[in-house]
């Protein structure tokens, strides 16, 4: 039984030690050389936190690269915990997690060694990758660690934002990760041979599919650059001269190839699988990619970073209208997955239409909140369902329902569920309905709450404010109808692609 993620490596490292793990346009890293990398960055680790004898934090402060996998993998030969930080961070947000992390040693690229000195303010101590790469191993003190060592024990933390504008950390184990390698991997069917291309930035939990599942089955991960995602054409043609054969995107990216037609120049020959979520799938754009690929494998996945990125997906198996959603299926082996009521009632498949708050139970779920004890005790919470036994659950904030083939649909955030004219209105549903204009490329629904307004914001290169007012006219109730449209040339993202609402909200707004 596997208790360590590392043994995923080790195993690799056995069986394909000369095979490219990890690569981006520039180099790769074999199997072989990932693990001596591994081991010479946990040996070096060893001395710079002496006495610390392990489960302490390693904030990860570089590039994305093949070399930030090797730290992190090193973090964890050390019997530490990695907590990967997006260099492109505003300074101060840096330092506020910091400040909540109390990491025990920071580590980066050589030549972002003062600007990160400057940020940790001599709170920490910084260390550059090539210095702790070129350590001497020291296997014998890593075995001794490794004896230790439970699968509960810490593997990684990723921060979200948090609504009081304090970042959380969300500290997921061993046991959860190996779970979620060990059931995504066999319901996507990963292969050894497979070239998985990756988008997602490595401090989003949506890299995991990436990484992990690389790892578990001894494939091969390229990085794709972040460059050619605003260039479709050459970001084809790096995908067609890698050879990609699996890619997990937010639907922002699928999107984008979507609105410049892409596909009909460049159709990347070797792709068999297009895996999705993190963010509302525009059924029109998923038809677009379908008709060029009517054999390949389409999943929707769902999942918050706080029960290890997947806790249900759907394999897509029938034709859907640009109008309809696509479900987010079932449970993922080993998570379960249920609905509640605002009064903590169960709702069952038996009563489709009917919303409730997704709650979610199992390995995946994450130890919680670094530091942060109130938090995690406000979402991490008994279940209502279960008086006889202690049992923890996750409340994700999400809304759900159940359609009539008793397959679970994503309806929106609780948050973005509004009052409106006496009635409760979701915006996610509005979006929809104008996603699924064939002249939209992208839409958001706003409120605001002072002038009691809804906002509809868009980009189109062939429609305006009527074109749009009589398409939704047709598909939602008066009462749903937004009071304002507002057009834009595009939508902000996040670093890992997925769009900005809160950047977007103060553009539009001008507050948050």
């Amino acid at each position: 039984m596997i208790t360590n993620i590392l043994e995923y490596l080790e195993d690799a490292a056995l069986a394909f030690p000369s095979k490219t793990a990890y690569a981006d346009e520039n180099y790769g890293i074999t199997y072989g050389e990932l693990e001596s990398t591994a081991v010479k960055i946990g040996s070096g680790l060893l001395k710079c936190l002496m006495p610390n004898t392990g489960r302490a934090p390693v904030m990860i402060y570089m590039e994305k690269s093949p070399a930030c996998i090797a730290a992190f993998m090193g973090v964890l030969e050390s019997g530490n915990f990695y907590v990967p930080v997006d260099i492109e961070m505003p300074g101060q947000r840096v330092g506020s997690i910091i400040e909540n992390l109390k990491p025990a040693l920071i580590i980066c690229d050589e030549d972002r060694l003062p600007e990160t000195e400057k940020i940790a303010l001599q709170r920490v101590r910084v260390i550059s990758y090539e210095e702790l790469s070129g350590a001497d191993e020291d296997k014998k003190t890593l075995e001794e660690i490794r004896s230790r060592h439970i699968d509960t024990d810490p593997a990684y933390a990723i921060y979200t934002s948090g609504s009081t504008g304090v970042p959380k950390g969300v500290i997921v184990s061993h046991r959860s990760l190996i779970d979620y390698a060990e059931h995504f991997s066999l319901a996507a069917g990963f292969k050894a041979d497979d070239i998985a291309g990756n988008q997602v930035p490595f401090h989003f939990d949506a890299s995991l599919i990436d990484i992990y599942c690389t790892l578990k089955n001894g494939g091969t991960m390229v990085i794709i650059p972040v460059r050619l995602f605003s260039v479709p054409a050459k970001l084809l043609e790096f995908m067609e001269e890698r050879r990609i054969t699996i890619i997990r995107w937010v639907p922002s990216a699928l999107n984008m190839v979507a609105a410049f037609k892409a596909l009909k120049l460049t159709r990347p020959s070797t792709l068999r699988e297009i895996i999705f979520g993190a963010e509302a799938m525009p059924t029109k754009c998923f038809n677009y990619w379908k008709s060029y690929y009517p054999e390949a494998v389409f999943i929707q996945i769902y999942g918050p970073t706080e029960i290890t990125g997947v806790c249900t997906y759907y394999v897509v198996d029938r034709d859907f209208d640009d109008t309809e959603t696509i479900p987010i299926g079932k449970h993922l082996k080993n998570s379960g997955v249920f609905l509640l009521d605002e009064n903590d009632r169960l709702i069952t498949e038996d009563s489709p239409g009917v919303q409730g708050e997704i709650c979610v139970r199992g390995s995946g779920l994450a130890n919680g909140y670094i530091n942060s004890p109130e938090i995690t005790e406000k979402v991490f919470t008994q279940n209502p369902l279960n008086g006889s036994f202690p049992e923890r659950i996750y409340r994700t904030g999400d809304l759900a329902f159940y359609n009539e083939k008793k397959e679970l649909v994503f309806a929106s955030r609780k948050d973005f569920q509004i009052k409106h004219m006496g009635h409760r209105i979701e915006l996610g549903e509005i979006e929809a309905a104008a996603l699924s204009h064939p002249g939209m490329k992208s839409a958001i629904c706003l409120f605001d709450e002072e002038k009691n307004k809804i906002i509809l914001v868009y980009v189109s290169d062939t429609l305006d404010d009527i074109n749009i007012l009589g398409y939704l006219k047709e598909r939602i109730p008066r009462y749903m109808i937004p009071n304002i449209f507002k057009r834009i040339e595009e939508m902000p993202l996040t670093s890992g692609g997925k769009t900005d609402r809160v950047r977007l909200r103060e553009s539009i707004l001008g507050r948050k």
